[in-house]
């Protein structure tokens, strides 16, 4: 049988005597593991499942401070409402999104809106730009066009080119509604 290590930590009542975490990378027990991780809390954060969805984005993700929460995705203050009279951020993209094995190439300041009424099972990505970069895309991948609609085969050429796009990015709607907030702060 081996013996457990105390626990490193000296605090104003003196050495601790409680056996540490044998799972902890520091010699400290659960009590002083805790009191380290409250600490650094207050500078970094804690990340969390928000008490309600971001004004904003609309994420439930956010990041809990000792002074309030924020939204993780664009950083609007849990809390601080959106003045009704500023007109929402417009962002125009182009969207990627597959069903089966064909991808619509669309556009749409409203993706959310859009996406909702188009069958799709999986959104690919975006891309910041309106009618004249989806326009573009159409064009450079003619050659796997659906005749007479917005749907391509999933050829090379399509797939390098969305996988270019989404590199980096886990969810395509955070990197939209990134470019939401950004629009946001601009006008601040």
């Amino acid at each position: 049988m081996t013996d457990v290590a105390a626990c490193t930590a000296v605090d104003e009542h003196g050495a601790c005597t409680a056996p540490a975490d044998p799972r902890a990378p520091l010699s400290l027990c659960t009590t002083h593991l805790l009191v380290a991780y409250d600490w650094v809390a207050r500078d970094d954060g804690v990340t969390d499942v928000l008490p309600g969805a971001c004004l904003v984005c609309g994420s439930r993700v956010g990041v809990r401070y000792p002074s309030g929460w924020v939204c993780a995705v664009c950083e609007w203050r849990l809390g601080d409402v959106p003045d009704v009279d500023v007109v929402p951020p417009r962002v125009d993209v182009v969207y990627y999104v597959r069903y089966r094995e064909r991808v619509k190439i669309g556009t749409s300041s409203q993706p959310r809106q859009r996406l909702a009424v188009i069958p799709h099972d999986e959104v690919l990505a975006f891309e910041r730009g309106g009618h004249t970069l989806e326009q573009r895309r159409h064009a450079e991948f003619a050659a796997s066009r659906w005749p007479g609609s917005e749907w391509f085969r999933l050829d090379d050429p399509l797939v390098r080119h969305i996988a270019e796009l989404a590199a980096g990015v886990e969810d395509p709607w955070d990197r939209y509604d990134r470019w939401r907030s950004e629009e946001l702060a601009r006008r601040a």
